[in-house]
């Protein structure tokens, strides 16, 4: 099986891609979180710092494009391919509003004559390998057929289903049955998405799919970065050093650092036991030493008790 980290903005940097990799051993792709395409300027400095082939080194990281526009695409592809990326990914599964209102991420299902003439233009013009993640439509997943058949009139290099539409966002259960469909039409691989929060929902993903050989996973991951490889306290630990010391080291306040380790344990405190103080002290603190001492406590005072 190979495993993906789903990008997620504001949590899987760089400085994030590396520590998971070098603390816990490296996933099969890392894919960067969207980039935007833009006519009049070249990539910011956070977009380039995200990109630059030194900050990804010893991990296979994809870039993921957010746009309708196919010619903003191909011009960020190109430059993306000088920087030696062989493999682009296209964001077609973003549910935020003001993304979709755009037209773009999720809101680009809903007009597939659309999304199919960019996906023409896009592969006649660039010789790099192209992936798609999708959800299965916009407003209904009675879309997922024609979104399918734009699909399979190209080679893309995997597509990646997240069965969900986009008025879901992330509540209510996968529609399995959209990935089925996707099983027995898809004349590209797969890649699933969606709701791998710990190693028996893997596991019974596996048994359900044994013949399944990709699975991106987003939340399970920030919740519990040892949940690949496997992982003890000392080590996610060890992780935590290296995010706040990544930060810090590259000039970020410690009051963005210490927004940047709220966000993120949001999702870690629950692989501990007995968390209802440690959350609501890290939810509410506003002094980065004062946030150290909260977690140095926590460390020293709770097991870890992955989610089972």
């Amino acid at each position: 099986m190979q495993y993906y980290l789903a990008p997620m903005e504001g949590i899987t940097t760089w400085i994030y891609r590396k520590a998971h990799a070098e603390v816990y051993g490296a996933l099969d792709k890392y894919f960067i979180p969207f980039l935007e395409t833009h006519e009049k300027r070249d990539f910011k400095t956070r977009e380039l710092q995200e990109i630059l082939p030194a900050h990804n080194e010893g991990i296979r990281a994809v870039p993921q494009i957010l746009t309708k526009h196919a010619g903003g695409f191909i011009k960020v592809a190109r430059a993306l391919k000088s920087f030696g990326y062989d493999e682009i990914n296209l964001n077609l599964g973003c549910p935020s509003k003001t993304v979709v209102s755009r037209r773009k991420g999720a809101g680009f299902l809903s007009f597939p004559e659309e999304l199919d003439q960019f996906l023409e233009e896009i592969f006649s013009a660039l010789d790099v390998k192209l992936s798609v993640k999708t959800r299965v439509g916009k407003d209904s997943p009675e879309e997922f057929g024609r979104l399918l058949s734009v699909y399979n009139k190209y080679p893309l290099e995997e597509l990646i289903v997240h069965p969900r539409i986009q008025a879901d966002y992330y509540k209510g259960v996968p529609r399995m049955e959209c990935y089925e469909e996707a099983r027995k039409r898809s004349r590209n691989p797969l890649c699933y998405n969606g709701d791998l929060f710990t190693q028996s929902c893997i596991r019974r993903f596996c048994g359900n799919y044994p013949k399944e050989e990709r699975l991106m996973i987003g939340r399970g991951l920030i919740l519990n970065p040892g949940l690949i490889h496997g992982g003890t306290k000392e080590q996610l630990w060890e992780f935590h050093g290296r995010l706040v010391d990544g930060y810090l080291g590259r000039g970020l306040s410690e009051t963005s650092v210490l927004f940047k380790m709220k966000e993120l344990w949001f999702y870690q405190i629950h692989l501990f036991a007995d968390t209802k103080k440690y959350e609501k002290q890290i939810r509410k603190v506003q002094s980065f030493p004062e946030y150290q001492k909260i977690v140095e406590e926590l460390f020293r005072e709770r097991d870890l008790c992955p989610p089972a």
